[in-house]
């Protein structure tokens, strides 16, 4: 409860500083601990990859890896960094974060701004081995080469990381989400085959995918990612969409809107890879819009083996993951449920 008080009282500052005064202060060693053992009902695999809860840091958080293990000290299954581009970028002018408080939502044009590979690399090869942490990879805006970025990103981080997502959904990065087209994405997922092919071992890599895709484009990219050996597919980033219902005077700002706003389309969107991936096996990873169990499970009955957070803690603070995964394991006990597994995909 006190770190959920912090969190809103973070609400006063500017979005991006409130941000950052929390990366610096869970570095610091002030961040929530989770005491409690996770109910095991909850004990789930992605990928291969034991989790004690299937619920997830989305992607955005943590860019440059700073504080995967405090992000798992309060609650999370597992946590997601980045997103990594090969050389460091500044992103976007600001501002570029907006709170849409009427909604719960938000609106982000931050542009990958990170630190670089290098930094990325050697704060994952600190980290002690506190529970699975995935690397988002991207491509720096300016590069000549974009598929090679994600190449590199790749070959830099293997081994550091226990799973690797390739993100080409991000709007804010111009002409990113071509890449989602056949021919693009072809090219970059046999690229980024050759790459596995060539390092020690393995580790699950998914792809990330936009929540406004056309008829015809999802069972295109079930089919390509099955195809070049992807473990699955996280849906979805944030929606260039505006939905009606918004009611912030922000809701015009240009970017990716993410938050309860995304729910109901980023899971319809689930919905339908599911279906498309009736015959493949692929894993699928639920993002975008959840702020309780109820929608946590709503993902895992859309066919998601596990779920991804982020937008939800700007309002509720980081308790949150602690409520998710209580009310979580009490309506699969409700519905019937023995494990979250069973009811993946059980609509």
């Amino acid at each position: 409860m006190i770190h959920d008080t912090l969190a809103r009282a973070l609400r006063v500052l500017d979005p991006e500083d409130a941000h950052s005064a929390t990366i610096l202060g869970l570095k610091l060693g002030l961040g929530p601990v989770d005491r409690t053992p996770d109910d095991p009902i909850l004990a789930t695999t992605l990928a291969g990859i034991p989790l004690a809860a299937p619920v997830g840091l989305a992607a955005g958080f943590d860019k440059n890896a700073e504080v995967p293990a405090a992000m798992l000290r309060a609650g999370f299954g597992f946590v997601e960094c980045g997103t990594v581009t090969p050389l460091p970028q500044p992103g976007n002018p600001r501002p570029r974060l907006f709170r849409l408080t009427e909604d719960r939502g938000v609106i982000n044009r931050l542009g990958f701004n990170n630190g670089g590979l290098g930094a990325f690399a050697g704060n994952l090869a600190r980290r002690r081995a506190a529970g699975p942490v995935g690397a988002n990879i991207g491509a720096n805006k300016d590069s000549e080469d974009r598929i090679g970025d994600y190449v590199l990103g790749l070959q830099r981080l293997w081994g550091l990381a226990d799973y690797f997502t390739v993100n080409i959904s991000s709007p804010n990065t111009p002409g990113l989400r071509a890449l989602q087209t056949r021919a693009a994405l072809e090219e970059l997922l046999g690229r980024l085959a050759e790459a596995r092919q060539a390092q020690v071992g393995d580790y699950p890599v998914f792809l990330k995918v936009a929540p406004d895709l056309e008829d015809g484009e999802v069972e295109t990219i079930v089919e390509t990612v099955a195809a070049f050996g992807l473990q699955g597919i996280i849906v979805s980033n944030t929606t260039i969409t505006r939905p009606d219902s918004l009611r912030s005077p922000l809701k015009g700002e240009t970017g990716g809107l993410s938050g309860p706003p995304l729910m109901a389309l980023s899971t319809a969107m689930l919905g339908r890879f599911h279906a498309a991936n009736d015959r493949h096996r692929l894993t699928l990873i639920g993002a975008g819009g959840i702020a309780s169990g109820a929608d946590a499970l709503a993902k895992i009955r859309a066919g998601a083996s596990a779920v991804q957070f982020y937008s939800a803690m700007v309002y509720e603070g980081p308790g949150l993951v602690t409520r998710v995964k209580r009310e979580l394991a009490a309506l699969l006990r409700a519905e019937g449920f023995a494990s979250v597994s069973e009811a993946v995909g059980a609509g």
